[in-house]
């Protein structure tokens, strides 16, 4: 039987957040950039009444599992940046 880990506290959570939104500015596409950092609001704000630990726990998981995905993706995006910048960023 597995032990279910204990819910994350407050400062651990809005840590995560802003890691996660830093991580979206280092994306060199508009686009890129702009989702990461929409999906991750919407991730939170759906989280957002979540009451039961367990539950907690492991949206807290997924999301730090999300962010150690977008970092590797942030580099290898920025190893094949297009040379050309997005009409948005004009």
């Amino acid at each position: 039987m597995t032990a279910i880990p204990p819910a994350p506290a407050r400062a651990e959570i809005l840590h995560l957040f802003r890691s996660l939104l830093r991580v979206a500015r280092q994306f060199p596409d508009y686009n890129i950039r702009e989702y990461a950092k929409r999906r991750t609001i919407d991730a939170f704000h759906h989280n957002k009444s979540l009451s039961e630990p367990s539950s907690i726990a492991q949206a807290f998981a997924d999301a730090k599992s999300q962010l150690d995905v977008a970092k590797r993706q942030a580099v290898v995006y920025s190893l094949y940046a297009p040379k050309v910048k997005s009409i948005m960023e004009v």
